[in-house]
């Protein structure tokens, strides 16, 4: 790629050749939409496994699609910088989005996410009563929720959202400093345990509701802090979380993410429906930076005795208010 951003023949020619191709303009329309596995595709293009690896090759080959391990899985994202990327980019942004073809294949993806959503919610209903038992097993309960004091302790705040509230730990937590808290959370099961949590303690001005986390039933600029605590390990599209997230902070609101570090403890995907073996550092920034934060801390809290998994913690702000101060001034002069 040149300095002003321009390819090469040899490049452009061969990313033209890898999307020009009709599967493999189909992928790249479904990696646009959410991070996928080859399983995922197989079941959305109803082709074989080899046939769907062989095209995905092609296209990582080409730069326009990443491909990342974690444990066993293999996921694969649309290139994010490079030529091939800005190629991408330039095909789909052409790609009419109510095409038949494109309409059809969104519709199974739709699907494959409504199965593992399934499978999700049906682990929750097994396990709402013992939550908080089986995160200890992963987590130090008081050294995460020490840093998570210490992350937002700088500078009082009103009002909190907690997203995947689950027994509601996050609201209780800060219940007693804050004037208005809520919780949301896909699992009924887990709503119930929050409620009650909430009514033991007497917080009677945090209240929880069932809420889809990349759809949230809330109004632009509505919380000073908004959590994420323990969640995005479970959804297929964090980033979208992240950007949703930071949508109902106000300006100059904070949002925290708690999640595990990377590790390699496969089993957590098939008895307890995680989706992703932890994050790296650059991940989540990244997803904070791509939707108008700005990051501000990373932490990482290593695992305790018998341990075999650290915690993360990342703290990002809304600039609004930040960028808003220089302009105000220079009305007055």
């Amino acid at each position: 790629m040149t300095q002003d951003g321009r390819l090469r023949f040899e490049a452009l020619n061969a990313a033209l050749k890898a999307a020009g191709e009709e599967t493999r303009l189909r992928v790249l329309a479904l990696l646009a939409e959410a991070e996928l596995t080859v399983s995922d595709l197989t079941d959305i293009l109803r082709q074989s496994q080899p046939r769907i690896s062989r095209h995905l090759k092609l296209l990582a080959e080409a730069g326009l699609v990443e491909r990342f391990r974690e444990g066993t899985w293999a996921f694969f994202r649309l290139a994010e910088t490079g030529g091939g990327a800005a190629v991408a980019r330039t095909l789909l942004d052409r790609l009419d989005p109510a095409d038949q073809t494109i309409s059809r294949d969104r519709v199974r993806l739709a699907s494959v996410r409504a199965a593992r959503a399934v499978a999700a919610q049906a682990y929750f209903r097994a396990h709402a009563t013992e939550w908080d038992r089986i995160r200890k097993l992963h987590v130090a309960d008081e050294a995460v929720e020490a840093a998570i004091r210490a992350a937002l302790g700088d500078k009082p705040f009103r009002s909190l959202l907690d997203l995947g509230t689950g027994t509601g730990r996050m609201l209780e937590l800060f219940g007693l400093q804050i004037e208005r808290g809520l919780g949301l959370d896909l699992s009924l099961d887990m709503l119930l345990l929050a409620r009650d949590r909430l009514e033991r303690a007497g917080l009677k001005h945090c209240s929880v509701r069932q809420g889809d986390i990349y759809d949230l039933p809330l109004a632009n600029d509505s919380f000073d802090v908004v959590i994420l605590h323990q969640v995005l390990h479970f959804l297929d599209d964090g980033a979208r979380a992240v950007r949703e997230a930071a949508r109902v902070l106000r300006p100059g609101g904070r949002l925290l993410v708690v999640d595990f570090a990377p590790h390699e403890q496969e089993f957590l995907r098939e008895q307890f429906a995680h989706r992703r073996l932890g994050f790296t550092p650059e991940t989540v920034t990244q997803w904070m930076t791509a939707s108008g934060l700005e990051p501000l801390t990373f932490k990482s809290l290593p695992p305790g005795q018998g341990g075999k998994i650290a915690v993360s913690l990342w703290l990002a702000r809304d600039v609004r208010a930040l960028m808003a101060v220089p302009a105000a001034r220079s009305e007055v002069a």
